[in-house]
């Protein structure tokens, strides 16, 4: 199942493993799910797992980009014809509909208006585990 994965959830999933954004993030390195992506969406992972007030591992960090730049799906993205809130969210937006990913998995529903989604299926971690569990019953 492709998805795409805010930053949120991937640092949310790496600093506390035991609850749903972790529980995506190992779903993601055991390869249940692939991480549909661009070059803004990666380049952001890098900047924000970098920062020093997570204190993560550098060695895990580039451990989990290796894996997400070897395993994920890299495509061009279309720009929105209706902005977001934060323009800072509109590539994990762009990516989801273009490659019509089954979800945009994010701790920020409110920057991600109905009117602006274009019937794309953005989710909380929470919801996203459900649905995949509906959708995947010998997965999940």
């Amino acid at each position: 199942m492709n998805i795409v994965l805010d930053t949120n959830v991937l640092v949310a999933g790496l600093l506390s493993p035991f609850g749903p954004c972790g529980k995506i993030v190992r779903m993601v390195s055991s390869g249940e799910l692939t991480l549909v992506l661009d070059a803004r969406i990666l380049t952001e992972y890098q900047e924000v797992l970098a920062r020093p007030k997570f204190r993560l591992e550098q060695g895990k960090v580039t451990a989990i980009l290796d894996f997400i730049k070897y395993r994920g799906t890299i495509v061009s993205a279309s720009p929105l014809k209706h902005p977001l809130p934060d323009p800072d969210d509109e590539p994990f937006l762009e990516v989801a509909i273009s490659a019509r990913a089954a979800c945009l998995v994010t701790g920020n529903l409110a920057h991600f208006p109905a009117e602006s989604c274009r019937g794309a299926f953005v989710s909380s971690p929470t919801e996203f585990l459900a649905f995949y569990r509906r959708h995947m019953p010998d997965q999940g």
